[in-house]
């Protein structure tokens, strides 16, 4: 799944936004909770407990993951991957964010890939709303933002 966003600030401003897990509750509520967590050996980067939940109708369901930040270009590039210590092999859960400068503006480009089989066309409508959803949040999350 692919998703885009137009924001006026700088680029700088925008990847802090999405460098950090942690500040992914604040303006995106599949994503109630991100923590660090404790670096492991092989870790890339930071490593993070996120949980999230989903409801569809009656029906709520809700996960935790081990993200480790896999990949980071600051401020034009940062990547998440699963990365779990049960030893278990467990489905890959993938998220990337691009940051360019669009004229005055700063685009933000997010991929987002699940290689698991649970939810299909369910999990894909319901991560659709949530990103329709999150889009003004996240702007006045930077609106917020001093930009000295």
């Amino acid at each position: 799944m692919t998703a885009s966003l137009e924001a006026p600030c700088p680029p700088r401003r925008l990847f802090a936004a999405v460098e950090d897990l942690g500040r992914y509750p604040a303006w995106l509520s599949i994503v109630p909770k991100a923590e660090p967590a404790p670096a492991a050996p092989g870790d890339a980067g930071p490593a993070w407990s996120v949980e999230l939940r989903g409801r569809i109708g009656p029906l709520a369901r809700s996960k935790r993951l081990r993200m480790v930040r896999t990949v980071h270009e600051a401020p034009t590039r940062v990547r998440f991957e699963r990365r779990e210590l049960d030893g278990r092999r467990h489905s890959a859960w993938v998220l990337e964010a691009r940051v360019v400068a669009d004229g005055g503006l700063s685009r933000l480009e997010m991929d987002l890939h699940y290689g698991g089989s649970f939810g299909g066309s369910v999990l894909e409508r319901l991560l659709s709303e949530e990103i329709d959803e999150s889009r003004p949040r996240l702007l006045a999350q930077l609106a917020a933002v001093d930009p000295a």
